[in-house]
C-alpha cells in the first residue's frame, strides 16, 4: 500500500509510464482488454486493464493470461514494471521514497512532516524511541534498549531509596537507645520542690520520646522500607529480559529480511544490465544474439523484479510485526514507569505522614514538662525545703546579766 501511494505519477514524473501515440495503438491488433504502453526508455509492454497483468510479450487473441514468467499479478505491478523498464530509475526511486537506517525504513523528510504522533501531546514512549543512538562509548543502542535501561535504572533507584530508609531506621533506633539511656542517668536527682518535679518529668520525657522514635523506626520498616524492597520483586528483571529478547529477535528477523532485499536488488540490477547490454548489441549488430536470447534475458529480469517485490513484502511484514510489538511493549513499559513513580510517591508520602506523627507524639511528651515548669514557684520550693531541713525557729537574743 505504501508503494502504491508513493509512486503517484504527479509526485514522480520521472517514473511515468508513457502511453503510445493513439494512431500507433489503433494500428495494433490486441485482444480485448489489453493496451500497449511504452516505458521511459521507449520499450513496449502490454497491460490488461481488467486484471492489471503486465507483460513484455505482445499477447495474441488466443491469450487468456500472460505467462507467469513475464507477468506480475498483484497491486504493485506498476512499481514492478518500472523496475524492469529502468533499473537506475528504480534505484533512484527507492532512495527517494524512504530512508533505511540500520535496516529500519523511515520516511524521507518531506513525508515525515505529514506523519502524526501516535499519542500527541503525551510524550509517550511509543512515539520517541524508533531510532538507534550512540552511547558515550560509541556503541549503537536501540531505542527499545534505552527504554529498558530506564526500567532497570528505576529498579536501582527504588533499591537505593530502600537502603536510605534503612539508614534512617538505624539512626532512629540508635537515637531512641541513647535517649532511653540518658533518661536513666542520676544527674540532678536530688533537686527538690517544684523545680525538682519539673526536672524529673523532663528526664521521663526522654524515655517517652525514645519510645516514640522506636515506634517511628518500626513503622518506617514495615510501611516504607519493606514495600520499597518488595515492589517489583526478583521476577521483574526476568520480565525485562523477556521483553528484550522478544524485540531483539524481531529486529534480527528484520535485519535478515533487509539483507535479502539488498541481495535481490543487486540481482535485479545485474539482470537489467545484462538485458540492456544484449539489447544494445542486437540493435547495433555487434552480436549474433537471437530474439529468443533477448526474451530470455527479459524473463530473467522480470523474475528478478518479482523476487525483489517478494523480498520487500517479507521485509515489510517483518517490520510491521516489529512495529506492532514495539508499540505494545513500549506502552507497557510506560505503564510500568507510571506505576513505579506513583507507588514510590505514595510511600514517600507515608514517610512524611509518619514523620509528622512523630513530631506530634514528641510534642505530647513535652506537655507535662511545660505544665510543671509553669508551676515552678521559688517561694513554694523555699517553704518545702525549710520545713524539711529547718534547724529551729528561735532566733538569738542579747545576753542578760
Amino acid at each position: 500500500e505504501t508503494f502504491k501511494h508513493l509512486i503517484s505519477l504527479k509526485r514522480h514524473p520521472d517514473l511515468q509510464l508513457l502511453p503510445m501515440p493513439s494512431e500507433e495503438i489503433k494500428s495494433l491488433s490486441l485482444p480485448v482488454g489489453w493496451k500497449c504502453y511504452r516505458s521511459p526508455e521507449g520499450q513496449k509492454y502490454y497491460v490488461n486493464i481488467s486484471t492489471k497483468e503486465t507483460t513484455w510479450e505482445r499477447p495474441s487473441r488466443s491469450t487468456t493470461r500472460p505467462k507467469t514468467s513475464g507477468s506480475h499479478q498483484h497491486s504493485g505491478n506498476i512499481y514492478t514494471r518500472s523496475i524492469h523498464a529502468h533499473t537506475h530509475c528504480e534505484l533512484t526511486f527507492l532512495c527517494f521514497i524512504s530512508l533505511q537506517i540500520n535496516c529500519v525504513t523511515f520516511p524521507v523528510p518531506a513525508s515525515a512532516l505529514e506523519q502524526q504522533l501516535l499519542k500527541p501531546s503525551e510524550w509517550s514512549y511509543c512515539d520517541y524511541f524508533w531510532a538507534d543512538k550512540k552511547d558515550p562509548q560509541g556503541a549503537t543502542v536501540s531505542g527499545f534498549e534505552v527504554l529498558l535501561q530506564k526500567q532497570l535504572k528505576g529498579k536501582q533507584m527504588q533499591k537505593e531509596m530502600a537502603e536510605f530508609i534503612r539508614e534512617r531506621i538505624k539512626i532512629e533506633e540508635e537515637y531512641a537507645k541513647n535517649l532511653s539511656k540518658l533518661s536513666m542517668f542520676p544527674m540532678a536527682a536530688q533537686e527538690e520542690g517544684t523545680l525538682g518535679e519539673a526536672w524529673a518529668q523532663l528526664k521521663k520525657s526522654l524515655a517517652d520520646e525514645a519510645e516514640v522514635h522506636l515506634k517511628f523506626s518500626s513503622k518506617l520498616q514495615s510501611e516504607v522500607e519493606k514495600p520499597l524492597l518488595t515492589f517489583r520483586g526478583d521476577n521483574f528483571k526476568k520480565d525485562m529480559k523477556k521483553y528484550d529478547h522478544h524485540i531483539a529477535d524481531l529486529r534480527k528477523q528484520q535485519v535478515s529480511r533487509y539483507a535479502a532485499v539488498e541481495k535481490a536488488r543487486k540481482a535485479l540490477a545485474d539482470r537489467q544490465k545484462d538485458l540492456e547490454v544484449k539489447t544494445q548489441q542486437l540493435e547495433i549488430k555487434l552480436s549474433n544474439k537471437t530474439e529468443e536470447d533477448i526474451k530470455k534475458a527479459r524473463r530473467k529480469s522480470t523474475q528478478a523484479g518479482d523476487d525483489l517485490m517478494r523480498c520487500v513484502d517479507l521485509y515489510n511484514q517483518a517490520q510491521s510485526k516489529w512495529f506492532e510489538e514495539m508499540v505494545t511493549t513500549s506502552l507497557e513499559l510506560e505503564r510500568l514507569e507510571v506505576e513505579r513513580v506513583e507507588t514510590i510517591q505514595q510511600l514517600l508520602r507515608q514517610y512524611t505522614t509518619l514523620r509528622h506523627e512523630t513530631d506530634m507524639f514528641n510534642q505530647s511528651t513535652l506537655e507535662p514538662v511545660d505544665q510543671l515548669l509553669q508551676s515552678v514557684d521559688p517561694a513554694k520550693d523555699r517553704e518545702l525545703w525549710v520545713k524539711e531541713h529547718k534547724t529551729g525557729d528561735l532566733r538569738p537574743v542579747d545576753m542578760d546579766i
